[in-house]
């Protein structure tokens, strides 16, 4: 696959991601008291990535997150020179779905429910710098980890790996919206911060510091995991003569 088409696989990606999940916060909201909001939010996102693994993931493996494609980089999976197409690809797709979002609550005068086109904040965490980076790091650790683990070529999982995936982004969007809106993503914070401006913009730099540190520490664990991993042979299978009489030789 030519690294043109990977990079455009990327930019789309990212692009659906933050318009249907961030959209679908901008739309039910995701306060505390907003059971519902959390849930749909969250299942926004995660099905996304579901839907894009299986789209897009024989093109560019669907990393649509600069943590993910830092995670494989780390891990050997990628050059430095599709890194950073990579992570331009997804900023350019990210401002792009912020944009349209932008422009259709704009246009249609829909009320944004959170006040910022679905961007990332502290307000969860009245205002913490440390707490947000460390809700951030954790997050993206357990969500790093679980695609590196679903996608290693020495453990595999069938062909689930997608599904996998999308519910784990799903489970850490459930405990961490109410923190930080939950990033786990810088691409998915930088484009909606861009157009919102404010504190978003001024703590930008908790959601691209944060998870790329996450996402760091979970490829060096699972480097340390499948160092000198060899899977085992599989077993000979005896095989069985065929019943019945002697088949005589030809002379």
């Amino acid at each position: 696959m030519t690294s043109a088409k990977k990079y455009v696989a990327e930019c789309v990606g990212t692009f659906v991601l933050v318009l249907l999940g961030c959209g679908t916060a901008m739309l039910v909201g995701c306060d505390a008291e907003n059971g519902g909001g959390y849930i749909l939010t969250a299942l926004a996102f995660g099905l996304v990535i579901v839907g894009m693994a299986y789209c897009i993931g024989n093109v560019s493996g669907c990393h649509i997150n600069p943590a993910v494609s830092l995670g494989v980089l780390i891990s050997g999976g990628m050059s430095i020179t599709d890194f950073i197409g990579y992570v331009i690809s997804q900023c350019i797709g990210a401002i792009l779905g912020a944009a349209v979002l932008k422009g259709i609550f704009s246009l249609g005068n829909v009320t944004d429910m959170t006040g910022g086109l679905g961007s990332n904040g502290l307000a969860g965490v009245n205002g913490s710098i440390g707490a947000g980076l460390l809700v951030e790091i954790l997050l993206t650790f357990i969500f790093v980890l679980t695609i590196l683990g679903v996608t290693s070529s020495k453990f595999r999982h069938g062909s689930f790996g997608g599904l996998i995936i999308g519910l784990t982004l799903t489970l850490v969007h459930i405990f961490g919206i109410g923190l930080t809106g939950t990033s786990v993503n810088p691409a998915r914070s930088f484009g909606p911060a861009l157009f919102a401006g404010g504190d978003a913009l001024k703590d930008l730099w908790v959601f691209i510091v944060g998870p790329l540190i996450g996402a760091a520490l979970a490829a060096c664990l699972y480097k340390w995991f499948e160092a000198g991993y060899k899977p085992a042979a599989p077993e000979a299978v005896p095989v069985k003569k065929p019943a019945g009489k002697n088949v005589p030789k030809k002379k």
